[in-house]
């Protein structure tokens, strides 16, 4: 198969399912319930291999509505995002070219439904806390998986992260979303975000955060330009903590100049 979908048991109830290296989505397994965190780009039957772990009622959450994390909702019946990406996912997913990669598939986009930050989710015994962290997108969430001290972030903390997209908060604005969740640091032990392939250290969190505060007080000399489908940015390199475990060792944060105020 061209963009073969690697599942990984990380522990007893969870999952790590890896879409041939382009997103990553994840398998949560309650007493009464599961859940699918992302969807991935769609190559794959997710459900069908969902239902070979699991034959729990499931529920899908989006954490945000970027592509490479919703087009997988086609296999299932539909998924909870919160409310802000919501609009912009159904605005996404009516335009002509994703109608057409719709049909090329024989497949209907299902419905999203809300969830709002705070929301929780029970699974039975797994409790899923919606955490609103705009920047990303303006409706990214954080999932905490409360009992385990597990945080879901998506694209909204990683070690690769892409601030030149329209929709993204100035970096600035970003920092401020980012200490309002710093609590977290508190709440957590891991994150497992979007592109991953194994559980980082929660100080992730502050280290991005520390990269984006040197970019906004111009420690950008080492910075280089960027390039990907939507033009040239530029990629500023931050570094992470010592003695602590990350599943990478390459840390970059990609923005637009003009987005520095």
């Amino acid at each position: 198969m061209k963009n073969p979908l690697n599942i990984k048991q990380l522990r007893p109830f969870l999952y790590l399912m890896d879409e041939a290296g382009q997103a990553t989505g994840y398998l949560v397994i309650g007493e009464k319930k599961a859940c699918v965190i992302d969807t991935m780009n769609g190559h794959n039957d997710l459900n069908a291999a969902v239902r070979q772990i699991t034959d729990l009622p499931l529920i899908v959450i989006n954490t945000h509505w970027h592509w490479d994390h919703i087009c997988g909702n086609i296999f299932f019946e539909g998924s909870y995002i919160h409310p802000i990406d919501r609009k912009i996912a159904e605005e996404y997913t009516s335009t002509p070219d994703f109608l057409k990669w719709l049909d090329e598939k024989g497949r209907k986009m299902p419905p999203f439904h809300d969830l709002e930050a705070g929301q929780e989710v029970d699974l039975g015994g797994k409790t899923l806390q919606p955490i609103l962290l705009p920047g990303h997108t303006p409706g990214s969430i954080l999932l905490l998986l409360k009992e385990d001290r597990i945080l879901f972030t998506g694209d909204a903390i990683n070690h690769h992260l892409w601030m030149q997209l329209d929709g993204c908060l100035t970096l600035e604005e970003y920092i401020k979303k980012l200490d309002q969740v710093m609590y977290l640091e508190e709440k957590a032990d891991f994150i497992l975000h979007g592109h991953a392939s194994g559980p980082d250290d929660i100080s992730l969190i502050r280290c991005l955060r520390n990269g984006l505060q040197e970019i906004c007080d111009g420690k950008t000399q080492e910075d280089k330009p960027y390039t990907w489908s939507g033009g040239t940015a530029v990629q500023h390199n931050f570094t992470t903590a010592e003695g602590k475990t990350y599943e990478r060792d390459d840390n970059v944060i990609v923005y637009l100049p003009e987005h520095i105020r």
